[in-house]
């Protein structure tokens, strides 16, 4: 699975995930955070991460997968770059950086991460003049959605005055291996890949087994409602970016969910981000009839390894009800439709469909990959989902780098042909952000589409203030009006930080 997103690389389809941070310095000794004074306490704190002082060597012609080496020549100061904003140093001017940033692919000749301290950012509403921000991008070949909080605690601490680890750092830089090494493993690991092929279909079938049981007994369903329906998003991207993205209380969120009995925090997620594509899609009078549909990634790290590095998820179809109008039945319906999805994944066991990704031979995946770019088959082959949403529980408590208290996490997301838009969900002390990443061609309103996530959740969370949870069921017949939509319906958003 990590090989993958190496063989998915492209110029215009570049494979790290990050996020947007602001820092507060008033916490920092003498108020100040200066940009060596990072410097310093990164280097103090590389020995906690296994990411930082690593980088991919590739295999000649793809035939094995790549290998982790660390970085002999590694130079914290390219990795953390410094820039600011020229004034006023709002919200939007600070998202377009951030979409700059991100949009630029990264070195995978060295360790593949980036780190970029944005100053100037003093006139962002709700934010302490003075502060600054910091984009991150880390390679997904390196990371998953939980290995990345855990980079982040390598890199944060509880209080603002921990002193350096007591430790010596012993890390070592390696040479790369030569040609023949490389040839030699790689022959070595392709015989023994159908032995592992076996092993992991033969551990596969129990949850085969399960799935068909559960099929029959209609334990679950396999529906229509979860193939996608093709909309502008479902399309081959371009290498621009727009990111953007809305703060609201978390406590709003989990008092939501009570409307609809049994329904999850990641369900209200879900239903906000459907209600907002719904709102966006009919303002440019392009909304199918059909549901769209997200892909939801699972995590299946156990708790031994918690600081590994590379991906365990696997993932689930969720369909976000956009073809109902009304919030509290989109609700249920949403919540219906992920227990039924679980359930699936349950049965098939998500890991096993992890450690089936893992036996793929690296020359027919990466050529695969490279075929679905060239081709442009984002254009001709239906979409397997609409967009993706993924949801990162972040620290609930404050946490701290070099002295400066971090007041808000924004997650960033890689985008590939077929998939112009993605979202992630990041809970951080008592605050929740949905914020969003798509390609700028395909989606040039940004700041609509952020207006719509906010009306989204101020229309769901009015609805169920004044609900009973017992009468919010499935709806059988949703409702599916489309009123017209105002001519400039999509630039009518402004850009405002909540």
């Amino acid at each position: 699975m990590d090989a993958s997103f190496v063989a998915l690389e492209t110029r215009t389809s570049p494979m790290h995930i990050g996020s947007l941070l602001i820092y507060n310095p008033e916490t920092a000794p003498g108020g100040f955070v200066r940009y060596k004074d990072i410097l310093r306490f990164f280097e103090s704190r590389m020995q906690l991460s296994k990411t930082m002082r690593q980088k991919l060597v590739r295999v000649p012609f793809e035939l094995d997968y790549p290998y982790w080496i660390e970085d002999k020549d590694f130079d914290l100061e390219y990795h953390v770059r410094h820039v600011a904003l020229p004034k006023p140093g709002d919200w939007r001017q600070l998202c377009i950086q951030a979409a700059r940033i991100f949009a630029r692919p990264l070195d995978l000749s060295r360790p593949p991460w980036e780190f970029t301290v944005i100053e100037g950012i003093d006139n962002v509403p709700g934010v302490t003049p003075g502060s600054y921000a910091m984009v991150t991008k880390v390679h997904h070949a390196a990371i998953d959605g939980m290995s990345g909080i855990d980079l982040m605690e390598a890199l944060h601490t509880l209080d603002a005055n921990t002193p350096p680890p007591n430790e010596p750092d012993t890390w070592k830089g390696e040479d790369p291996p030569n040609f023949a090494e490389l040839m030699a493993k790689s022959w070595v690991n392709n015989l023994a890949n159908p032995m592992r092929q076996l092993d992991a279909a033969a551990r596969a079938m129990p949850g085969v087994a399960k799935a068909i049981k559960g099929l029959v007994a209609k334990d679950f369903k396999v529906h229509g409602e979860m193939i996608a329906p093709r909309t502008r998003f479902n399309t081959v991207i371009s290498a621009g970016r727009v990111v953007e993205g809305r703060s609201i209380p978390l406590a709003d969120i989990k008092a939501i969910r009570t409307a609809a009995p049994g329904a999850k925090v990641n369900d209200v997620f879900l239903t906000v981000i459907g209600g907002a594509m719904r709102k966006y899609l009919l303002a440019h009078n392009d909304l199918p009839d059909k549901t769209l549909t997200a892909m939801a990634p699972i995590s299946v790290r156990s708790s031994g390894e918690k600081g590994d590095m590379g991906n365990q998820v696997a993932a689930m179809i969720a369909p976000l009800g956009t073809h109902i109008e009304d919030p509290l039945e989109r609700l249920a319906y949403v919540h219906s439709q992920t227990v039924n999805s679980k359930a699936m994944t349950d049965a098939i066991g998500a890991r096993n469909m992890t450690e089936m990704s893992k036996v793929s031979p690296a020359l027919f995946m990466a050529l695969g990959a490279q075929l679905y770019t060239r081709l442009g088959l984002a254009n001709r082959v239906g979409p397997p989902f609409t967009t993706v949403v993924t949801n990162v529980p972040g620290p609930p408590v404050p946490i701290y780098s070099t002295g400066a208290r971090l007041e808000s996490m924004m997650g960033l997301l890689c985008l590939t042909d077929g998939m112009a838009l993605g979202h992630v969900v990041q809970s951080y002390c008592k605050e929740a952000t949905i914020a969003f990443t798509a390609d700028r061609k395909v989606m040039d309103d940004p700041e609509f589409y952020a207006d719509c996530i906010q009306q989204s959740f101020e229309e769901l969370r009015d609805a169920a203030g004044s609900a009973s949870p017992a009468t919010i069921t499935p709806a059988a017949e949703p409702t599916n009006s489309k009123p017209a939509a105002k001519k400039g319906a999509a630039k009518s958003g402004k850009a405002k930080k909540k």
